[in-house]
């Protein structure tokens, strides 16, 4: 049943989706002793969910509280968030590499073609200086895939990346230029310069070196550096093994086996398809630890399936899960 549902995931059909995400939760909800007990401190019975809308999520903390595992198993990588030393990371336990490599590979190609067709370039210094990034692992197995002799991380070395993409536009070389948003803002500082071939990829996150500044104002800054209209961006976290992506304005799709909901904020069991709320996101590659996750991101999501990220919630402020999280 398990290799089933595997292969399922990555050849899936739009109209199959609903179907495998039940399959999915039933799965989850059998073997996964956390989830299962939040499941039933909500009233619900496994047993009883028969649409989509009536799966519960799991709050997002509990990655930072418990071991999120589905079935029993020694897991072959620990994700890891960023964080402070006043702070719990979220740890995802991945039993199976194959499965993430499948899903970032499968997404990329699906919006941007074969990785062998790219130099790709992570400016990644925050995510480079800490263990178990799963952004790392992403960016790292596209390097090495795009076989391209330029690609590869850069730190701070803004000096040889601007020769380096200099010389890549000389080529007109496809590239990719991936980075968390300080680290692309400082570069766009020192070494402003047009890019006709490069797409420029922010991964969010300022990580306390500069202030906080909201995704328009962050691509006006870069698209004008860098003389080019969009700035595309990649929407993930340590507790996804699946991401979305926008080719520009901040509005995100996602691969046929991930989909964004929205849910009220006093209410976590009000959950809907489209408009405005507090994210849920059904992410079908985390067969073996929750594929069921309430965000604290806030957002829009369009009747298409695309969706928006507007900032977060503050904790302290959503309703109806303290109560349940303290009872588990």
């Amino acid at each position: 049943m398990i290799c089933e549902i595997e292969d399922k995931i990555f050849t899936l059909e739009p109209v199959d989706f609903e179907q495998l995400a039940l399959e999915v939760f039933q799965f989850q909800y059998n073997n996964n002793a956390i989830y299962q007990q939040y499941v039933n401190a909500l009233s619900i019975v496994g047993s009883s969910v028969r649409s989509i809308d009536q799966i519960p999520f799991l709050p997002i903390r509990f990655f930072k509280t418990a071991d999120i595992k589905t079935t029993v198993f020694e897991p072959e990588a620990v994700f890891e968030s960023s964080g402070t030393t006043q702070t719990v990371n979220s740890r995802h336990y991945v039993k199976d590499l194959a499965i993430y490599q499948r899903s970032f590979l499968q997404a990329w190609e699906q919006f941007y073609g074969p990785v062998q067709d790219w130099c790709v370039i992570g400016l990644l210094p925050a995510y480079l200086e800490r263990q178990n990034s799963s952004l790392v692992v992403m960016v790292n197995e596209m390097i090495k895939l795009s076989g391209h002799a330029q690609s590869g991380f850069y730190l701070y070395e803004h000096e040889k990346l601007a020769a380096v993409l200099q010389e890549l536009e000389r080529q007109g070389q496809k590239t990719l230029l991936i980075g968390v948003t300080f680290g692309l803002l400082d570069f766009a500082e020192q070494f402003p310069m047009p890019l006709k071939h490069t797409i420029v990829m922010e991964t969010g996150g300022m990580k306390g070196r500069r202030r906080e500044m909201t995704r328009e104002e962050v691509h006006t800054i870069l698209s004008m550096a860098f003389k080019t209209p969009l700035i595309h961006s990649e929407y993930g976290m340590t507790e996804l093994l699946s991401q979305a992506y926008s080719y520009g304005h901040g509005l995100f799709d996602c691969p046929p086996w991930m989909k964004v909901l929205v849910r009220q904020d006093d209410d976590p069991l009000d959950v809907r398809v489209a408009g405005s709320g507090v994210i849920n996101i059904i992410d079908l590659a985390n067969l073996y630890s929750c594929a069921f996750i309430a965000t604290d991101d806030v957002g829009t999501v369009q009747a298409d399936g695309s969706f928006e990220v507007l900032g977060r919630v503050d904790t302290s402020d959503i309703r109806g899960c303290n109560l349940l999280l303290a009872g588990i």
